[in-house]
């Protein structure tokens, strides 16, 4: 990724400041942040990832583990999730953001297990994306209800 990638992010006060395809990147690199917080990534969390891409984007496989792809490499290049929530929360109406969080709870549930680092990071990226516990907790219990992603 260009650090220009992560200038524009930082940027970002409002919709229009944030092309298109930055929003897809940073949302990316939030999810597979997600999936690499117990510290086990496998095909199964890569799977939901690229599920929530396809579904949010309308997008085909190939272009949703394209997009994952970027992600990964985003996430990789990162300092910490700042540049990506900052760059969410400022872009992004809060019905959107809710639903991203439910995204979130997909692929950090999708091995079974919930790890003490995965509950830190979604603590964490709830209060930066501007959302309170309750929203996480309400998203969880959808997610674990198996209702559907919401604005997914």
């Amino acid at each position: 990724m260009a650090k220009d990638f992560f200038k524009r992010l930082l940027r970002a006060t409002a919709p229009s400041d944030l092309p298109e395809d930055d929003a897809r990147s940073a949302i990316a690199a939030v999810l597979v942040m997600a999936a690499r917080a117990d510290g086990a990534y496998g095909a199964d969390e890569q799977d939901v990832v690229d599920e929530v891409l396809m579904a949010r984007y309308k997008l085909g496989k190939a272009e949703a583990r394209m997009l994952r792809q970027d992600g990964e490499e985003a996430e990789s290049e990162s300092i910490d999730l700042y540049q990506f929530t900052k760059a969410i929360r400022t872009t992004i109406a809060i019905e959107d953001r809710i639903g991203i969080v439910e995204a979130l709870w997909r692929v950090v549930l999708a091995d079974g297990t919930r790890d003490p680092h995965e509950d830190s990071l979604m603590r964490q990226m709830t209060d930066r994306l501007g959302l309170s516990p309750m929203d996480s907790a309400l998203a969880r219990q959808r997610v674990q209800g198996g209702g559907s992603v919401q604005g997914m």
